[in-house]
């Protein structure tokens, strides 16, 4: 059941509260790196002379040192605050890419050691952010609309974050893009960690156990399913490329992508813009159901115009899915463990893309393009099915877990402006049935 936002309760409000838009703002600038780094280091390769194999193989390093470090990284934060881990990484994180820059291919051993750098301090600044949210915003209807921003703001990111790419290529050259993307990346970093909120933040008191975050059944069963959702999405791009070369078009694929986002951004700013009654892990499947249902057209392959259409309308329920699931990481995460969680999901998601652009090209050359978004419908259902037979675990209420302080007083701008105390507590994304300060238990997501 949803309801229209409230006149007080939309982006803008978001976006007005102290210190959110740097925030959003910071991160985003400082995961461009992250969040163009295959594109770049394809470009800079071919650029050197090397073979699409070579990039193939070097963003396969990145891909899997990002994947190792992000849950690392994400419980550093927790243990030790954001600044004294978010900062360093991000800087050494750049001067790995800055070392294939200077260094080019010529050696492929510094090549994979400067990619592996690079990939596995890249810093959790989105589960980071994420941590964020219910110091800066206070209400729980604030959070978790929050969240559909955030998930709207990393498609805008990922279209011009390319684009930004390809512009300082053709400006300069691609080691330049390079360098420059990696710098605008700590410089992102550096705008969210001297912020307020960040130097502020401190993770509640946590369980000294060796699996962290991942002791939770409710996590676990949610990283299951969205390995699915990104094997699904992993599969499309592998896919999309086969369909256009299938045309002799190249800019039909860049078409499909565009589409693709296009379609996400919509159904998150749509999927925000109301408020939405009940459990949110009930809502979650829904949403995976009907993602699931959306790729299963695109095995019709038909012309480019409707081939547009549906990759648009296979799109529209993937942000709203991953909103959903940032609540739901919210709910099952271990006190003291949020950032690593959330990381946790990045990387899950990930290595799920990677593993759909690895099967669907086999599929493709098996048996055609339409095989190849065969590989997207059948992940979408699996990651649903992952989520009925888990019901009971997502289901179940966890302990309550303790609440934190966060000094150094973050002003809430709730109804009436009121603001909080010089101290504001907060219960670290906890699952919002306790009431807090500033929550108000009758919006539950």
């Amino acid at each position: 059941m949803a309801g229209a936002a409230p006149a007080n309760g939309g982006y803008l409000d978001i976006l007005r509260a102290p210190h959110a838009a740097r925030l959003l703002v910071g991160t985003l600038v400082g995961r461009l790196p992250n969040g163009t780094g295959p594109v770049a280091i394809t470009v800079f390769t071919r650029a050197e002379g090397g073979s699409y194999s070579l990039a193939g193989g070097l963003i396969a390093a990145y891909g899997l040192a990002t994947a190792i470090g992000q849950p690392l990284l994400g419980r550093a934060v927790d243990l030790k605050g954001q600044p004294r881990v978010q900062l360093p990484a991000a800087v050494i994180s750049a001067l790995g890419m800055a070392a294939l820059a200077i260094t080019g291919i010529g050696n492929l051993l510094l090549a994979y050691a400067a990619v592996l750098v690079a990939g596995l301090f890249t810093p959790p600044l989105e589960g980071g952010l994420r941590a964020l949210w219910p110091s800066v915003l206070g209400r729980e209807d604030r959070v978790h609309r929050a969240y559909a921003l955030d998930a709207v703001a990393q498609e805008v990111m990922f279209t011009v974050g390319p684009l930004l790419l390809t512009l300082l290529v053709a400006l300069w050259s691609p080691a330049a893009a390079l360098l420059v993307i990696n710098l605008l990346g700590v410089l992102g970093a550096l705008s969210v960690v001297l912020s307020g909120p960040s130097r502020a933040w401190r993770s509640a008191p946590r369980e000294a156990h060796w699996l962290g975050a991942l002791r939770s059944p409710g996590l676990l069963a949610l990283l299951a399913s969205f390995f699915f959702v990104g094997l699904a999405l992993g599969s499309i791009t592998v896919a999309a490329v086969a369909y256009a070369d299938d045309r002799g078009n190249e800019a039909v694929y860049g078409w499909l992508m565009a589409a693709l986002g296009l379609g996400a951004l919509v159904g998150g700013v749509a999927y925000g813009a109301r408020h939405w009654a009940g459990a949110p892990e009930r809502r979650l499947r829904v949403l995976v159901l009907l993602l699931a249902l959306g790729y299963l057209p695109l095995v019709l392959v038909p012309g480019p115009g409707a081939m547009t259409a549906l990759a648009a309308l296979a799109g529209v329920f993937l942000a709203p899915a991953i909103a959903c699931a940032f609540i739901v990481v919210d709910r099952h995460a271990p006190a003291g463990t949020v950032t690593e969680a959330f990381s946790w999901l990045v990387t899950t998601f990930g290595v799920g893309a990677a593993l759909g652009s690895a099967v669907s090209g086999p599929a493709v050359e098996l048996a055609g393009t339409p095989a190849g978004f065969a590989v997207a419908g059948i992940g979408g259902l699996v990651a649903f099915l992952v989520l009925l037979a888990t019901g009971r675990v997502l289901g179940a209420e966890p302990a309550p877990r303790p609440r934190h302080a966060v000094s150094g007083g973050v002003p809430d701008a709730g109804p009436g402006g009121a603001r909080a105390e010089n101290t504001a507590h907060s219960s670290e994304n906890d699952r919002n049935g306790a009431a807090e300060p500033g929550f108000s238990p009758g919006l539950q997501a």
